[in-house]
């Protein structure tokens, strides 16, 4: 027969285990929350997008990218720029062809 402290003890190294891994995720959420609100400055920024300076410059002054101006210093909400990203998101040819038939077949039903 198993000895009941092994087992006891087993069982609470799995408690341990599970209760670390909790607290790892729940720290990463916190991370990942507190990161969406982070505001760059424009060499961040252009890291982030794999971009040059001057290259986000000239998206600044067509005004094609969210930004901030406080005094002489620009500033960029990591959200807002993941967000512009995602906007820019070309559709796939499935995606326009499966829109073209549900466009086709309501003009369809009106005649």
């Amino acid at each position: 027969m198993e000895n009941p402290f092994e087992v006891i003890l087993e069982k609470l190294t799995r408690i341990e285990q599970q209760l670390s891994d909790l607290n790892s995720s729940i720290h990463c959420r916190k991370v990942t929350e507190t990161s969406k609100n982070e505001l760059m400055n424009i060499k961040q920024v252009a890291e982030y997008l794999s971009l040059s300076v001057p290259t986000v410059y000239g998206l600044i002054h067509k005004m094609e990218i969210p930004y901030m101006k406080k005094s002489k210093r620009l500033y960029f909400r990591k959200d807002e720029i993941d967000e512009w990203l995602y906007k820019s998101r070309r559709r796939t040819r499935d995606e326009i062809r499966l829109d073209a038939e549900n466009y086709l077949s309501k003009r369809e039903k009106r005649f």
